[in-house]
This record gives structure tokens, C-alpha cells and sequence, in this order.
């Protein structure tokens, strides 16, 4: 099972630090755009003003509001990343149960607060970019990030756990929002419960 390519979005990286937090400026506005009139209402010409910037700034990143969108999916996985690296600081080596409630936790975490998580979150939600298997990301990510915790390479049957496990997640997550604006709690137990099953099965 080969990793899916990392894809970028941006038609220029930055180089200087202005032109960074430019680029910064543009996708927290599209973010908030999100959350306020959703993707079908959103345009780059708004987000060009709420961002406080020339429109020729957004389309110097940026070809369309898909992409702009795509890169936002992409900064939330960089972001996610490190929020679960920063629980796993604590965290005793090997102990994968540890390591999933970081994973899960810190999901809901964004899904409860990051602004267009909801609508755009690791590319699942809405057409952006070229659907490239988001989950396949998400989980090749977390097989990069985890397999050192867990002591054991990031071969071929760890990423595909990890894809079991992200799908599932992913699927069950998304019922919990559909059916409580914060997340139905008895789904999220039943989640937890889900995943310490198969993955106590498969890695203890």
C-alpha cells in the first residue's frame, strides 16, 4: 500500500515572511467565509476583502476557490498533526490507546472549533482539489507520525489499519455531527469503544 502524494494547492509558495502571512491572512478569511455563507456562496473576491488584501494577492496562491479551499484542508492536517504530536509528549511509548484518544480527541477538537472545519476539514466535505483519498492522507500521515510511538516501521499492514481505523472514524464522526451540533456523545462513546476493539485486536 504506497502513500498517497502530499498535493499542494499553491500556485507560488511564499518566500518572504510578508508574503506568508499574506497567504495566512487569505486562508483564516476563507476559513471564516466558510463557516458564514458556505462554499457555494464563497468567492475569492470576498475572501479577498475580509483577508484585507488585493484580489491579485489571492489569485498570486491561487487559481480558483477550490484550491484555496484545497490548501485550507491541507494547513487543518499540518495543524492536526501537531496537535497530536504535542499530546503524545506525555504520552508512555508503545501505548497505542494513548496514541488513539490523542488521534480522535483532537479531531473533535477541530471539529468542535476550527473555523470551515466543518464544511472543508482534511478535504472530505466539499469537491476541492483533486480528491486525492483524503482518509489516505489522514492516514498515512498518522502512520508517519505514530510508528515511531509504537515502535514498529510504518510497513505496508500499519498503514492499512490505520486506513480501517481513519475511515471508520471519519464515517462515525460525521453521524455524531449530523446528529448533534456538537457531537452526539453516545456516538462518539460507541466510536472509542469501536476502535479500542479493532485496534486492541490487531496491535496488542
Amino acid at each position: 500500500m504506497k502513500p498517497v502524494p502530499h498535493a499542494t494547492s499553491l500556485r507560488r509558495a511564499p518566500v518572504q515572511r510578508r508574503s506568508a502571512e499574506r497567504l495566512t491572512r487569505i486562508l483564516d478569511a476563507c476559513a471564516d467565509l466558510l463557516d458564514e455563507v458556505g462554499y457555494d456562496a464563497l468567492s475569492t473576491r470576498a475572501v479577498a476583502q475580509r483577508a484585507g488584501v488585493p484580489i491579485g494577492s489571492v489569485y498570486r496562491f491561487f487559481g480558483n476557490k477550490k484550491q484555496m479551499a484545497d490548501a485550507l484542508a491541507q494547513r487543518n492536517l499540518e495543524r492536526y498533526a501537531e496537535r497530536v504530536t504535542e499530546r503524545l509528549k506525555d504520552a508512555r511509548p508503545g501505548d497505542w490507546r494513548a496514541a488513539m484518544d490523542a488521534v480522535l480527541d483532537e479531531y473533535l477538537a477541530m471539529k468542535r472549533t476550527a473555523p470551515g472545519f466543518s464544511l472543508v476539514d482534511f478535504g472530505n466535505q466539499i469537491p476541492v482539489g483533486s480528491r486525492a483519498e483524503p482518509n489516505h492522507r489522514v492516514a498515512d500521515r498518522l502512520t508517519d507520525l505514530l510508528s515511531g510511538h509504537l515502535g514498529r516501521g510504518p510497513d505496508d499492514d500499519l498503514r492499512r489499519i490505520f486506513l480501517i481505523a481513519v475511515e471508520t472514524a471519519d464515517t462515525l464522526v460525521h453521524l455524531a455531527f449530523r446528529m448533534a451540533p456538537e457531537g452526539d456523545p453516545k456516538v462518539i462513546e460507541e466510536t472509542r469503544e469501536l476502535l479500542r476493539a479493532y485496534l486492541g485486536r490487531v496491535l496488542d
